[in-house]
């Protein structure tokens, strides 16, 4: 019996790491230029082996260029928000927080409304928006600190009060843009995007996207103990102000790195640790780690699904938006609007 059920543990865990590649993999398939499966595995056998490719450029362009670090971009933005989603909702012990909760979001989104408005770049929007970001989470964690102690209601205080201050920085300079050429830049960054992802957007946010990831894979039991509450996790020795120090950097610092390349993408935070749980529990230890694969298959998804819908492309925040408020209804109802 222990065998079978070693085995079936071993089954899942081979499935949630080898079905993002797949996903990754069907979505270089999509497009107004379809491509089959043969030419696409002959495309990227090429490029790994540096052998010829007898190949139409277009489709070597199309796959290569434009689908494929599209697709990992995706993956990754869509891991780094269910993950920090999940260790919020473990830390903070309330299943309706997600990754955004200590102002990341919004403070990013002020940083690169700020960089469109100041500057031409690219690049510049992405440093301006992981900078805000986590100064966001600073602030939320400084008021927080109005008291000798950090209570948990105080850093959800925080994150409030810093979301609601950013979100009118925002509207400040939407009201203070070009409404002919930077108004319309922002809003389209505020409604979340990938289609400007190049493996320049990769190698800028994959540090502190790893850095983060990394960092909560390694402390994830550690959560466990940290949803018991403050008391219950100094007697079995833990230092609940470090550890929770610990989590809150390696959530914010995956957060931002997705949000300054992604743009503002709503509900994959909150959605996808629920589903995680209802398909392997409630144990970090297995949840953390499954959120990031099943935020990356839902993100490449929702993305492909955002190309393909219409001619005109669909920002993903409106995607996830329509899928997460359904879930979020169901969330309340079986909840009854408290926590586990």
């Amino acid at each position: 019996m222990s065998i079978g059920v070693g085995y079936t543990k071993k089954t899942k865990l081979l499935l949630f790491i080898i079905t993002p590649f797949i996903v990754i993999l069907l979505s270089l398939l999509i497009g107004r230029y379809p491509v089959d499966l043969s030419t696409v595995i002959h495309i990227i056998w090429c490029r790994l082996t540096m052998q010829p490719c007898y190949v139409e450029d277009i489709y070597q362009t199309v796959v290569l260029d434009i689908r494929l670090p599209r697709a990992i971009l995706g993956a990754m933005v869509g891991g780094c928000l269910a993950i920090s989603g999940a260790a919020f909702q473990g830390l903070f012990r309330n299943p309706l927080v997600s990754s955004g909760l200590l102002g990341v979001s919004s403070g990013a989104g002020f940083g690169a409304a700020l960089a469109i408005i100041l500057f031409e770049q690219m690049e510049a929007t992405y440093i301006f928006a992981f900078a805000f970001g986590i100064l966001a989470v600073i602030l939320s964690y400084l008021i927080a600190r109005v008291y000798n102690a950090t209570p948990t209601i105080m850093l959800v205080l925080g994150g409030v009060i810093v979301s609601s201050v950013f979100s009118a920085l925002i509207s400040l300079l939407k009201y203070m843009a070009d409404p002919a050429d930077e108004l319309p830049a922002i809003v389209f960054w505020l409604m979340g995007s990938l289609a400007s992802a190049r493996y320049s957007d990769i190698m800028i946010a994959g540090i502190p996207m790893l850095i983060g990831v990394i960092g909560l894979i390694l402390i994830r039991w550690r959560i466990n103990v940290l949803s018991m509450g403050d008391r219950e996790a100094r007697t079995l020795g833990i230092n609940t102000t470090l550890n929770k120090g610990i989590v809150i950097a390696c959530a914010s610092l995956a957060t931002a790195g997705a949000v300054c390349v992604s743009g503002i993408i709503g509900w994959v935070g909150l959605v996808i640790p629920h589903i995680g749980r209802m398909l392997v529990g409630n144990d970090n230890k297995i949840l953390i780690p499954v959120s990031f694969s099943l935020g990356a298959i839902f993100m490449v998804i929702v993305d492909d699904f955002s190309r393909i819908i219409s001619t005109a492309e669909i920002p993903l925040g409106i995607l996830t938006a329509l899928v997460g408020a359904p879930f979020f209804v169901y969330l309340l109802k079986k909840t009854k609007g408290g926590g586990w």
